[in-house]
């Protein structure tokens, strides 16, 4: 199996430039051009492929799309400690927001105590889009029926002066106050957070239409 070789027949040379210019840092000629749609049923189809763990040990990959698929090919993966060691094994060599925030095993949603370890020791990395992926998965699987008010002190705690760090901790307390307003609400009240991320925060929310009008026009009289 050549997994190289299956992503070029997807390409879209168009599609590639189109991406380059959203993702920083990456140059253009690192990016093959596979939509997102294909690059899923590619993975889908692949996981049952048992040469694909070869793949999976072949980091770091030299394309964008390479480490898309890397990622939803993680998505898919049935076994929790299978899945944890691998995504392990990926996260130091993501450098992008598209492929850390691609990631998202279906498994995951079956081991939440599990998780939650995990999500822990992931926020606490120093590492960019390790630390996003853990407030990342915090937000999917821990602010509905599995919700504790504990659980925003671990997104609070996270202190960055990494964009894509601050972005997720405002993108986590926006979606919080969505959901789980009335405990979330005091750590703006309190200014809890770092000042660019109470901002961000309060700037995602009153655009989001999960917040009712009387609620945004308080938070707007909240901002720092």
């Amino acid at each position: 199996m050549n997994v190289l070789e299956e992503l070029f027949t997807l390409q879209d040379a168009a599609y590639g430039d189109f991406q380059a210019k959203l993702t920083p840092g990456i140059e253009r000629e690192f990016f093959i051009g596979v939509r997102v749609p294909e690059c899923r049923k590619l993975a889908k189809r692949l996981i049952k492929e048992p040469e694909i763990n070869e793949f999976l040990k072949e980091v770091p990959h030299k394309y964008y799309d390479e480490n898309m698929l890397h990622g939803l090919l993680l998505s898919e993966m049935k076994n929790f400690d299978e899945c944890i060691s691998a995504v392990d094994k990926f996260l130091p060599y993501v450098d992008n927001w598209a492929v850390c925030d691609i990631m998202s095993p279906k498994v995951f949603k079956k081991n939440k105590e599990a998780l939650l370890k995990k999500i822990k020791e992931w926020s606490k990395s120093k590492e960019t889009y390790t630390c996003r992926f853990g407030l990342e998965m915090l937000m999917s699987h821990f602010l509905d029926e599995d919700f504790k008010a504990e659980y925003l002190e671990i997104a609070a705690s996270v202190h960055s002066e990494e964009y894509y760090v601050q972005m997720m901790i405002a993108w986590f307390f926006a979606t919080a106050l969505a959901k789980q307003w009335n405990a979330t609400i005091k750590y703006v009240e309190e200014n809890r957070l770092d000042e660019w991320c109470h901002n961000k925060t309060i700037q995602k929310a009153r655009e989001s239409y999960r917040i009712t009008p009387e609620q945004k026009e308080y938070l707007k009289s909240l901002k720092r």
